[in-house]
């Protein structure tokens, strides 16, 4: 069987604009949506069939594919699929379309009221900033840091009422935590104003808390800084943010990582960067000196002989661990040759007789 002209399904020209397509493909959505037809095969594959049109003629490409070369042009994209889906948020807006036939069609259609109680609340996250140094960055660290936070209230339990009293029923929602209201042939549930969404009315507040449930209190919480953290790295501890009333899901706690700057290392990626002072002599004749690294202990380098200023060199292995995996980033050594301000007389003699040998002419200056 031929497939239908998907202009001819939408019932819309072929010149039409995008909000005309739109419109065209809600009306037909609301028609033949299987909520409103349950069990009607004939619906199903009418609702199918302009959902299919209408992702093809609400694409540009799409639609230019199939003006040109038909079904076949578009043959990699047919189907009813996650695409329009996607798209009902845009041309229903946020309602879920069992409210939506709920309010438009009624009882006649045989929907009934779906109660719903408050929903589940989860306490809110707490972000922590942390300085850290580059060495506890390069070996981690576990730290104790003090948070202040809300938990549940001691004297009444989370219940925020005082003593025995209890929590009554909201006359607004009848404890629902939620009402509903019409806009034209739309049903919209929002919270409940009286409650806020509770479903109860406390009305002897908990003198601590407030009636609230909960009650801020500072807490100690133990933090395992990996090694190979870097600034802006952030850490969740799960559950470990506000409490919330009632046995809701506690929050997550995020520590937020500032890696403070180093006075003789620099961070590279994984790679630390030093600089060394090391003699004009030492570069010249060549020989082996110590390097201090991030991680406290020292490492033996080669200086060969003829080294320039600026060169550098890579201790493999001295730098910042992988987060996560294994093995370390290298240190990187720039060498800066020292050049002594003053000479002692046998120095300067010694200076000369080497320029002397290297051909140089200092023009009969003097070392000052």
């Amino acid at each position: 069987m031929a497939k239908r002209d998907y202009y001819e399904i939408l019932g819309v020209n072929k010149t039409a604009g995008e909000d005309e397509i739109k419109q065209a493909y809600r009306k037909m959505a609301l028609k033949y949506h299987p909520d409103r037809n349950k069990g009607d095969k004939e619906s199903e594959e009418k609702f199918k069939e302009a959902t299919e049109a209408y992702e093809i003629l609400r694409d540009p490409k799409k639609r230019a594919s199939y003006d040109k070369f038909g079904h076949e042009g578009v043959s990699g994209f047919e189907g009813f699929g996650r695409g329009a889906y996607s798209d009902f948020s845009d041309i229903f807006g946020d309602f879920d379309f069992g409210d939506i036939f709920e309010g438009f069609f009624g009882s006649a259609f045989g929907t009934r009221s779906r109660g719903r109680g408050p929903r589940t609340r989860r306490g809110s996250d707490i972000q922590y900033d942390l300085s850290i140094s580059l060495e506890e960055a390069a070996s981690g660290k576990e730290v104790q840091i003090e948070i202040p936070r809300r938990e549940t209230c001691d004297a009444c339990g989370g219940t925020g009422s005082a003593g025995k009293s209890k929590p009554v029923v909201c006359p607004v929602c009848n404890g629902t935590g939620q009402i509903r209201q019409t806009q034209g042939f739309f049903s919209i549930t929002q919270p409940c104003y009286k409650c806020r969404g509770e479903g109860k009315i406390i009305t002897s507040p908990c003198k601590v808390c407030g009636g609230t449930g909960l009650k801020e209190k500072k807490r100690t919480i133990t933090v395992k800084i990996p090694a190979g953290v870097e600034s802006g790295s952030r850490l969740k501890i799960t559950g470990e943010g506000e409490h919330t009333v009632e046995g809701g899901i506690k929050g997550d706690l995020y520590v937020v990582i500032h890696v403070k700057n180093h006075p003789h290392f620099e961070r590279l990626g994984n790679d630390i960067v030093s600089v060394i002072d090391v003699s004009f002599s030492l570069v010249c004749l060549g020989g082996e000196i110590e390097v201090q690294t991030i991680h406290g202990n020292k490492a033996k380098m080669k200086i060969p002989a003829g080294t320039e200023n600026g060169q550098v060199f890579r201790l493999k292995g001295n730098g910042i661990p992988y987060l996560g995996s294994y093995g370390k980033g290298d240190q990187l050594v720039k060498i800066n040759i020292r050049v002594p301000k003053k000479l002692s007389p046998r120095q300067k003699e010694l200076l000369k007789e080497f320029s002397k040998i290297d051909g140089e002419d200092l023009g009969g200056r003097e070392f000052y």
